[in-house]
């Protein structure tokens, strides 16, 4: 198992886009957005943040957090 992250942007996720993070905690926190769960290891880690910057999305903050 994994150690779990929070990953905050500051945009809103659309309900297709939810979709591409089902395994992970969605919190809106205005003005944007944290997810929030398991990751795997460092290269899950980057897809997931390559995935929001595909989405045209920037992260503000990665940092692991207690389950």
């Amino acid at each position: 198992m994994g150690k779990a992250y929070g990953i905050r942007f500051d945009a809103r996720l659309s309900e297709q886009d939810r979709e591409a993070f089902c395994d992970m905690d969605i919190v809106d926190v205005p003005p944007g957005t944290l997810l929030y769960g398991d990751v795997l290891d460092e290269s899950h880690l980057h897809g997931i943040i390559a995935q929001l910057r595909a989405m045209g999305i920037t992260v503000v903050s990665v940092h692991p957090v207690e389950p």
